[in-house]
C-alpha cells in the first residue's frame, strides 16, 4: 500500500452536482414559473468544505464515491483544479448524486436531492491511512457507518473531528459519540434532545455527548454556540445575497481553517459566518470562494444583523 502523505484536511461524505435555477418569482402549487439561466456546478457538503480550505492554502484529502457518468468526471475534474489529493470510490453503472436547486429572488435556495442506494460510501471503503495522516476530519453523516469508522480512527489518533449535521440519520448518536466539534442545522439541536429552545438544547447536546462545541448556523441570524462554559452569538455579516447555496458548507471550511490556525473560539466563529456571507454574493456551492484577504476586510469593515431576541 502506498504511504499517505500528511494533509491538513480529510474530508469524508457527499458530493453533488447542482443544477441552480434562479426564479424571479418563486412557484406556487399548481402555477407555472418561467426561468431563463441554468447553471451546473460541482457541490456537496464535505466535497465544497474540502475545496475551499484547499483554496486557502490548507493541504487537503477527500473521500466519497460517485458513479461512471459526466457528472463523476465533473467532480473529479473539480478536485484536480483545486488540488485536492481525491480518493474516489467508483460504482460503475450508476449515476452520481444530483441536486435541483431553485434559488428565489432573494437568494433562498431549496434543494431537490436525488442519490441512488448505490453510492452510500461504506466502512469497508475507507482506509485508515487516509484518515489518521491528517489534522483534522471533516464528516457529514449522510453515510453513516463510514462516518463512524473514520472518526473513531481520527479519535484514536487524537485527531480532532469536525461534523456537519442536518438530519438524523440511523445510528447518528454513535457518530456524535466520537465527534469534537459539532456544528448543525437550526433545528438539529432540538430534534435531537426535544429540548424547547435552541440554548437548551445545544447545552444538553454538548454535555450528552462531551463535544469541545455545540453549534447550530442560524443563517442571516450568524451562529449559536456552546462550548461547555459560553454561550456564544456571533451575528451573520451583511452582504447582498445573490444565492445561499453552500454558505453552511463554506461556514464549516471556515471553522475548520481557524481551528488549525488555534485561534480563539469568538474569532473561529466570526471567521466561518464572514466566509459563509462572501459565498452568497455569487451562484453556487463554491461560487463565492473569498480569498483569506476579502474575508478578513468583510470582518474588519463589514456590517452585521442585529442580534436576535435570547434563545434564538
Amino acid at each position: 500500500m502506498e504511504k499517505q502523505s500528511k494533509v491538513d484536511l480529510v474530508g469524508v461524505g457527499l458530493n453533488a452536482t447542482d443544477t441552480v435555477i434562479p426564479l424571479d418569482n418563486y412557484p406556487a402549487r399548481g402555477s407555472k414559473t418561467e426561468y431563463s439561466t441554468v447553471t451546473t456546478l460541482p457541490g456537496g457538503q464535505v466535497a465544497t468544505t474540502v475545496v475551499a480550505c484547499q483554496q486557502w492554502g490548507l493541504r487537503t484529502r477527500y473521500i466519497g464515491k460517485l458513479g461512471d457518468d459526466l457528472a463523476a468526471t465533473l467532480h473529479r475534474e473539480a478536485f484536480s483544479h483545486a488540488g485536492v489529493e481525491a480518493h474516489i470510490i467508483t460504482a460503475h453503472g450508476v449515476p452520481s448524486a444530483q441536486s435541483l436547486i431553485l434559488v428565489d429572488a432573494q437568494g433562498e435556495r431549496t434543494v431537490l436531492c436525488r442519490r441512488d442506494e448505490r453510492i452510500v460510501l461504506h466502512p469497508g471503503d475507507l482506509q485508515r491511512e487516509w484518515i489518521t495522516n491528517a489534522r483534522a476530519l471533516h464528516v457529514d453523516g449522510h453515510d453513516t457507518e463510514a462516518a463512524i469508522q473514520a472518526a473513531t480512527w481520527a479519535r484514536a489518533a487524537d485527531i480532532p473531528v469536525v461534523a456537519d449535521l442536518d438530519e438524523l440519520y440511523p445510528n447518528i448518536e454513535s457518530l456524535i459519540d466520537n465527534v469534537d466539534y459539532l456544528i448543525v442545522s437550526r433545528d438539529f439541536p432540538t430534534r435531537l434532545t426535544a429540548e424547547p429552545t435552541l440554548e437548551q438544547a445545544l447545552r444538553k447536546m454538548q454535555r450528552r455527548y462531551d463535544t469541545c462545541l455545540a453549534a447550530a448556523t442560524l443563517g442571516a441570524e450568524g451562529v449559536l454556540a456552546f462550548d461547555g462554559n459560553r454561550l456564544l452569538h456571533i451575528p451573520a455579516f451583511c452582504v447582498p445575497v445573490v444565492d445561499t447555496t453552500g454558505a453552511g458548507d463554506i461556514f464549516h471550511a471556515g471553522f475548520i481553517f481557524a481551528l488549525l490556525q488555534d485561534w480563539p473560539l469568538n474569532r473561529q466563529l466570526e471567521f466561518a459566518c464572514a466566509a459563509a456571507a462572501l459565498n452568497c454574493t455569487a451562484v453556487g456551492a463554491r461560487g463565492g470562494i473569498h480569498p483569506l484577504e476579502d474575508i478578513n476586510h468583510l470582518i474588519a469593515t463589514g456590517p452585521r444583523y442585529p442580534q436576535p431576541h435570547s434563545g434564538i
